[in-house]
């Protein structure tokens, strides 16, 4: 029996060829995108898990309160973690761990190690980082003491046994030796590392004092806990007022600045902690992905159910036929969901195949690596087969036992039609599916208008041609710089310590307020030279830029912008003008206000900006070139650079590039978004053409009936949209106001932002509207050209 129906089943498959590759193909089409979207959710919800004691460990975060603002910082001052350990019982252990760039040399071989870190003795008894070689307990108790990655290890040793060897550290070529070898840090963890290094190394050596300055700087650590389990962190966190006002020391009373701190779980840290001016909207984005995985599957079993219970009425004559001859329904209805099922399995298989073939292109499109392979995931493939198997018996419900109980005299006299309950259940699902993919299309539109608008925006200043050389703040920077003036195809050169994009310093200062007082306030600080604001084309709202003019300028000069401006009370940037500054040992006036430059991403709201000259603070160098014979320009750079600090990689950069780097994860957000978009709309069209193809055949002889009657073309062509087309134009009412509440959620991550206007409603309906009436026109074009004499013969 079993055997019978497989051979019928797979013989209406391969009858209705057009039908069966529509329905498999859409179904199919719908459950790679959802494997593929719930590939990168569990990736992005899987940050830091991996730790045994995940659940215990926190980041302890600090706000800085000051008369101007309230700092979010992600990490306190240094003798905090060291003290709070001492101070409570349920603290089981502590690290801090601050990030930094590294010279290392062996030999003749150099890098600059962008990604080290420094770290206290128990990090690898906090953090389960497998090591290879070495002992947890102790790789990083030692001053002077290194831990490599595998794949760092291998530039500097090869395939030998790094533990033991030296390196030699910074500028000052500190020997370092390697203690432990640790494995690769994973994709998925917030930590990154190819070196750490004991933090000893760091507080006694290289900047020796660190761990009795109590107040809070911008080089500060991230410090991270693990709380006994069955801690009340709740509790814990409400002692912590007290602890600060008690330890706390006068050096942050100085600078009126109050701290207080608080817990962040390690595992929420990543998606949705927003510390340290940090846009972190991936919470938001890993559920609105879910919710589109939801929406594109529920796209695809709408599609399939859909044609199947339309199709189904064209075996109804089968149906009779069976029953004439002895069929029972219970037979019947088994027949029919063996056969959905069967449809199921085939676009199962095709699925698993795609995803396996699309991972290694999904893991590049997403830009990490969040999956190996398919079957890296076996419980996910068991979880898809499962839902494959609900999906092949709901859409076979209907035939089943709907079909299968039909009068086999009424079927076989002619008199069987659709029932209008059958017609509604039809349309309701169309127009479901359409207001899902119109809402798509809205979405995919604001998507794009805003990451246009964050392209097209002016920044303030000019980053063109620019090419920025760290110098990691060498002595011989100042030589370097000097040896490229006169370069042919080299335009001009400043020093700075900060450029738009890079990381830049909070610094304490005190500047007059509009009341006349000196209030005290951390900005972000750029120290520069004579050129830097010419160079930049930074344009001034009031005074003037710094000017070799003035030699005064060099200690008692500030520019600050209009945003730092309006922070210290002034109406209008030229009341600014000539108010007092202290910062450090520096005295001085304001003798300029520039107008405000997004130094950061369009993500980020303009922050109160204040400029020095401080040349001995400045490490990177600006060399605006020119494009003409820029391979020539470059290669006399390096040549220049091998012989002034032959010690040292040369590193650098084109600041355009590294500006837009900061909308990588938007853009690849946008791509995301509109793959699926169009997943979502071509599966909802196949539905559609499917839907346009039955209902055309069932009004085959009225199609007929009408051309003999004078109908044109275009009067049948009508006939046959207007109904699907009522449906799109509905499906836009409905979609238009949810899309638009969605995406106004989405925007507020943004500090500047487009508006969602009508015209982007407008437009969207319209593509809904324009994308329906082509996939219905050629089955109503080719129905409105059928010959009616063939039409009106046709059984």
């Amino acid at each position: 029996m079993l055997k019978n129906y497989f051979i019928v089943a797979l013989r209406n498959l391969w009858k209705r060829r057009a039908f069966s590759v529509i329905n498999i193909l859409g179904l199919s089409v719908g459950m790679i995108a959802c494997f593929l979207i719930f590939l990168y959710v569990r990736f992005e919800l899987s940050y830091d898990s991996f730790h045994r004691n995940a659940d215990n460990i926190y980041r302890v975060v600090c706000d800085i309160k000051t008369p101007s603002e309230t700092i979010k910082a992600d990490g306190p001052a240094w003798p905090v973690l060291p003290n709070m350990k001492n101070q409570f019982p349920e603290i089981e252990s502590g690290v801090r761990t601050i990030r930094t760039s590294l010279l290392v040399r062996t030999g003749d071989i150099k890098f600059q190690e962008e990604n080290s870190l420094f770290a206290d003795p128990a990090f690898f008894q906090l953090f389960d980082f497998p090591l290879l070689k070495g002992d947890p307990a102790t790789v990083l108790k030692d001053p002077f003491s290194v831990v490599f990655s595998e794949s760092a290890a291998k530039k500097y040793f090869g395939n030998k046994n790094p533990v033991g060897q030296t390196v030699l550290l910074a500028q000052k070529a500190w020997p370092v030796k390697v203690t432990g070898l640790m494995k690769d840090l994973p994709e998925n963890s917030q930590i990154k590392a190819d070196m750490i290094v004991s933090m000893s190394t760091e507080t006694q050596h290289l900047n020796p004092g660190f761990e009795d300055n109590w107040e809070w700087s911008d080089y500060h650590p991230i410090c991270f806990i693990l709380v006994k389990p069955g801690t009340n962190v709740q509790a814990l966190s409400q002692k912590f007022p007290a602890f600060i006002k008690k330890v706390e020391g006068s050096e942050m009373k100085a600078k009126q600045m109050e701290s207080s701190l608080s817990l962040e779980r390690l595992q929420d840290v990543y998606l949705y902690s927003t510390r340290n001016g940090n846009k972190t909207a991936g919470g938001k984005n890993v559920y609105l992905f879910s919710f589109i995985a939801a929406i594109v599957l529920l796209i695809a079993c709408i599609n399939f159910v859909n044609l199947t219970t339309a199709r189904a009425a064209d075996r109804a004559k089968e149906v009779g036929i069976r029953k004439v001859v002895g069929a029972v329904q219970g037979e019947l209805a088994r027949q029919f969901i063996g056969e959905s099922i069967l449809f199921c399995l085939v676009a199962f298989v095709l699925t698993v195949i795609s995803t396996a073939l699309l991972i290694p292109e999904f893991n590049q499109l997403s830009g990490k690596i969040i999956s190996h392979g398919i079957f890296e995931h076996p419980s996910f493939i068991l979880l898809l087969f499962l839902a494959i198997l609900c999906v092949g018996i709901l859409a076979g419900f209907y035939p089943a036992f709907v079909l299968s109980s039909f009068n086999p005299t009424t079927v076989l006299k002619g008199r069987f039609v659709s029932s209008s309950g059958g017609n509604a259940l039809r349309k309701t699902l169309v127009l479901i599916q359409f207001t899902l993919s119109t809402s798509f299309i809205i979405a995919t539109l604001i998507v794009y208008k805003q990451l246009k608008f964050m392209r097209d925006q002016d920044l303030g200043f000019n980053k063109e041609q620019m090419m920025v050389i760290n110098t990691e703040g060498d002595p011989a920077r100042t030589a370097f710089q000097l040896s490229l003036k006169g370069i042919p195809g080299i335009i001009s050169t400043s020093l700075a310590s900060s450029v738009p994009a890079t990381e830049d310093y909070t610094i304490n200062c005190e500047i007059e307020n509009a009341k006349g007082d000196l209030q005290a306030a951390n900005l972000d600080s750029y120290f520069v030279d004579w050129d830097y604001i010419p160079q930049y084309q930074i344009k001034m709202a009031a005074g003037r830029a710094f000017s070799r003019d003035f030699l005064t300028d060099t200690t008692q000069a500030m520019l600050i912008n209009e945003t730092a401006a309006k922070m210290f009370g002034y109406k209008s940037p030229e009341e600014a003008i000539g108010r007092r500054f202290k910062q450090f040992d520096r005295e001085g006036k304001i003798v300029g206000v520039m107008k405000d430059f997004h130094f950061h991403s369009l993500q980020h709201e303009i922050r109160p900006l204040a400029m020095r000259i401080e040349p001995e603070a400045c490490a990177l160098i600006s060399v605006k070139v020119s494009t003409k014979n820029l391979s020539a320009t470059l290669s006399v750079i390096q040549d220049k650079w091998k012989t002034i600090i032959p010690h040292r990689p040369l590193l650098y950069y084109f600041l355009d590039d590294f500006f837009d780097q900061q909308y990588r994860s938007d853009e690849r957000f946008g791509k995301l978004f509109l793959y699926f978009t169009g997943l979502a709309i071509f599966i909802s069209c196949m539905g559609l053409f499917g839907l346009a193809s039955y209902s055309t055949l069932q009004r085959t002889r009225e199609i007929a009936m009408r051309k003999v009657m004078g109908a044109s073309v275009q009067n049948i062509v009508k006939l046959l949209s207007r109904d699907f087309l009522q449906l799109v134009l509905i499906s836009f009412l409905i979609a238009s106001p949810i899309a638009w509440w969605l995406m106004h959620q989405w925007l507020q991550d943004f500090a500047y932002r487009v508006t969602i206007g009508w015209g982007t409603l407008l437009t969207s309906g319209l593509l809904a509207v324009t994308i329906a009436l082509a996939t219905i026109s050629f089955q109503a074009i080719r129905a409105a050209n059928a010959n009616p004499v063939k039409s009106l013969k046709a059984d």
